[in-house]
């Protein structure tokens, strides 16, 4: 920057000596139009109008004692160079130069009339007009609960208070670029304080909203994108000219007076959760199983109930049809009845006592034994077609001796 200052110094003098040698060549007809003569000298031009300049303001002329009073044509003429060049400088004065990272904000009169791009630039020179180069490139940052370092605290921004009723110190920086020169300029007279009042407002109204828990440990990126949110919309309504670029949240902890008290929450805390996990591993373990249990024995229930219900029905069906063929003929109905019973029975025994008729000695049949001897037939193994009319005729006689025997007395 200071090398662009002087060279453009450098600038402006070349250029005055220029528009000076002009004014001095209407003053000289043979100016210029000496044969063999190169370009002007800007230092003997220099020289020539400081000996003109002070003829003109009571030099001595030739050997002579007495004063000479200045010449009117050439008072006239020196005064018209000095007007000619104090019109140079102050047209030269106009020139500006905008940076690549900079805007230019011409006023006219104190009114805004345009914004000039970088580069070289020209407005009317003071005090019609007025120039103000403004940076919008460069990132500017503020700090709220703190300045320089996290160390230095400053406790009337920093300490918050939560929506659990709990006091919290919170310390971020903002950093922001300018989205408009003319708004940040003309709309706001602090606009770095606007800035943090901003930023302290939004922050506060988070965490004011917030638990104390969720600000310190798992939602301090949230809060630091919701102030981020509302710091934006703060600084629109007021058309700051401002763009919030990132809120970065430095420090969030419970105050020192009450850190070690909050250690002891957190290690408590930390136990329930521990506790909780336990028992949620417990009760992850034994419900499925009881569950598993319980439907187990429900469809067991419902099994046993279908079975039940089943047989029931069935039963209630053969007794429906057992009435049917009893009404036809009841005798003979009573007698297979009786049959089937003893046949029920007798099946599940393995040995027969048979009391006959006038007679004092009991007839000992040992099923078992017999069904073990060799040639006797299992009493799954099916019939014979052949054998089936013996068959019949002996299970007539037994029925007609169980007749006979119910109808005769004992003796």
């Amino acid at each position: 920057m200071l090398g662009t200052l002087r060279n453009f110094g450098s600038f402006l003098r070349d250029r005055s000596l220029r528009l000076l040698g002009a004014l001095m060549s209407l003053n000289d007809p043979n100016w210029g139009r000496r044969p063999n003569q190169g370009p002007p000298d800007l230092d003997e031009i220099w020289r020539e109008f400081n000996r003109k300049l002070g003829g003109l303001f009571g030099r001595r002329g030739g050997g002579g004692d007495d004063p000479q009073g200045p010449d009117a044509r050439a008072v006239g003429g020196g005064a018209g160079l000095l007007v000619g060049l104090i019109f140079a400088v102050w047209l030269a004065s106009g020139f500006y130069i905008v940076n690549a990272d900079q805007n230019g904000v011409v006023l006219r009169f104190g009114k805004h009339i345009e914004t000039t791009q970088p580069g070289p630039r020209w407005h009317l020179p003071y005090p019609i007009e007025t120039a103000e180069v403004v940076n919008v490139l460069g990132v500017r940052s503020v700090e709220v609960g703190y300045r320089n370092n996290v160390k230095s605290k400053v406790l009337k921004e920093s300490l918050m208070l939560t929506d659990d009723e709990n006091i919290v110190d919170v310390q971020f920086a903002v950093q922001y670029v300018l989205k408009s020169p003319t708004d940040y300029l003309f709309m706001n007279r602090a606009p770095e304080d606007t800035v943090l009042q901003a930023a302290e407002t939004a922050i506060r109204e988070i965490v004011g909203k917030s638990s104390m828990d969720f600000v310190i440990f798992e939602g301090r990126a949230e809060v630091a994108s919701r102030a981020h949110k509302l710091m934006q919309e703060i600084l629109d309504r007021y058309d700051t000219g401002i763009s919030i670029q990132k809120v970065t949240m430095q420090n969030a902890q419970p105050p020192e007076q009450v850190q070690a008290s909050f250690d002891d929450a957190v290690k408590a805390g930390q136990g329930r959760g521990r506790q909780k996990n336990e028992g949620q591993a417990y009760a992850n373990d034994v419900i499925p199983k009881a569950k598993g249990m319980a439907a187990r024995l429900q469809a067991e229930a419902e099994g046993y109930r279908a079975r039940v219900v089943e047989r029931a029905e069935g039963d209630a069906a053969r007794f429906r049809q057992i009435v049917g063929e009893y009404n036809r003929a009841p005798q003979v109905t009573r007698d297979r009845l009786y049959i089937e019973a003893i046949e029920q029975v007798l099946t599940n025994t393995t040995k027969v006592l048979v009391d006959q008729k006038g007679s004092n000695n009991l007839l000992y049949l040992p099923l078992d034994k017999i069904m073990q001897m060799p040639g006797s037939t299992a009493p799954e193994a099916a019939p014979k077609p052949e054998s089936a009319p013996a068959q019949e005729s002996s299970t007539a006689r037994s029925r007609e001796a169980f007749r006979s025997r119910d109808r005769e007395p004992r003796q």
